[in-house]
């Protein structure tokens, strides 16, 4: 089986669900935005000569259905040859994506191949815009509905994480993820056009375009007198918070794979090999548990130990399961989410997989990091974990 190389990987800013930057800018045109941005940066890349485009979407529906994958590449000016897909596995759509881009390379299915994700949450909410649980199966099996904070608030009471960890956890995410921002560190980022509307003195709304150029969701000013401050969001006596939960956010994030061969016709230096991908099955009342189930059954695929492993990002989804997670492993806290994670920075479902993929090959590339770990918990009861290995340059 061929190598899939990783030559490009970029995001675009996170904003607020609702009142932040994307607010009034359509999914489509976020997600063209990057697809276009990411063959702009690949040197001596040409649409054309993409063959597939892989898309990750948790509720591809309404501004983001009808199969995005093919219609933000056609917006973006792909040739009708260059075909797209959309793909679903909730909070790791963006990895799985990358996944399947990656697989399509290995196998020698196609040489040139973009892994991505979106998600507005501002235009389709959390759980789509009608949802329809089974009548019957819910009697039985209406844990896998269950609510995302709730599991959550499973996570910490089963396993003990405390409101005083979460809070601290979700304390040092706000603060690593300022001090990257006001530091210039995320570089996987680019400034992407928005849209807003603006009322002129004649009473109309006038569309306007602005760049923007920066996560936020950030909460500089954040203390732990205020993070405890606030009241449980799930459950009347729970220590689950919107302060140490993930929040809500509109993004696009896209990763360029080719082959061997396409590298050397093009001339260009690869970031990193994409190397393994696992995904495992846990109780869906508890789906936060995922990375401790996932993460070492990746390094059982890859044959290395966890002690190899350089730099991670494990989504947080909510502080009581990423911390789970990292303690049960035995990870090195300072390994982990370096510049912040989704706390600080949202987790926009479907592009968050993708989102991180960029986020960890720059943090690899910045450290020169060998190895790093990507992993997530998915909604339904799932976790997803992928080895990257960083290229000699």
């Amino acid at each position: 089986m061929r190598d899939a190389y990783i030559v490009t990987s970029i995001r675009t800013p996170g904003c607020k669900r609702g009142k932040g930057a994307f607010k009034d800018t359509r999914p489509e045109d976020l997600l063209s935005f990057i697809l276009s941005a990411v063959v702009d940066k690949t040197d001596n890349l040409e649409k054309k000569s993409v063959d597939d485009i892989m898309i990750g979407c948790s509720f591809p529906e309404a501004e983001q259905g009808l199969n995005i994958g093919r219609i933000a590449a056609q917006m973006a000016g792909f040739p009708d040859d260059t075909t797209g897909a959309t793909v679903n596995r909730f909070c790791s759509s963006g990895l799985e994506a990358i996944a399947l881009a990656s697989l399509r390379v290995m196998a020698g299915w196609s040489d040139v191949v973009i892994g991505g994700g979106l998600e507005s949450m501002t235009y389709v909410p959390m759980g789509g815009n009608l949802p329809r649980p089974h009548p019957e199966f819910t009697r039985a099996g209406a844990k896998v509905y269950t609510s995302m904070g709730i599991t959550a608030e499973n996570v910490a009471n089963r396993y003990k994480i405390t409101r005083e960890a979460q809070d601290e956890f979700a304390l040092q995410s706000q603060m690593k993820a300022a001090k990257a921002k006001n530091n210039g560190l995320f570089k996987e980022l680019v400034p992407t056009p928005a849209t807003r509307y603006v009322l002129g003195e004649d009473g109309v709304f006038k569309r306007e375009t602005f760049l923007q150029d920066f996560d936020d969701g950030i909460r500089e000013d954040t203390t732990l007198e205020g993070l405890s401050s606030l009241r449980p969001a799930f459950a009347a006596n729970g220590s689950v918070t919107a302060g140490n939960s993930s929040q809500m956010t509109d993004g696009a994030a896209a990763t360029v794979i080719m082959s061997e061969d396409k590298l050397k016709e093009f001339g260009i230096t690869p970031v990193a090999r994409f190397k393994y991908y696992s995904t495992v099955g846990c109780r869906p009342d508890e789906m936060g548990v995922g990375p401790r189930y996932a993460i070492p059954k990746l390094m059982d695929l890859a044959g290395i130990a966890l002690s190899d492993v350089d730099l991670f990002e494990i989504n947080e989804a909510f502080a009581s399961q990423a911390l789970y997670s990292i303690n049960e492993l035995g990870i090195d806290p300072t390994k982990v989410n370096i510049h912040g994670g989704a706390i600080a920075l949202g987790h926009p479902l479907g592009c968050t997989g993708a989102k991180l993929c960029a986020t960890l090959l720059n943090n690899m590339q910045e450290r020169g990091a060998k190895y790093g770990v990507e992993s997530m918990c998915i909604g339904g009861g799932m976790g997803a974990a992928a080895l990257f290995e960083l290229c000699e340059s």
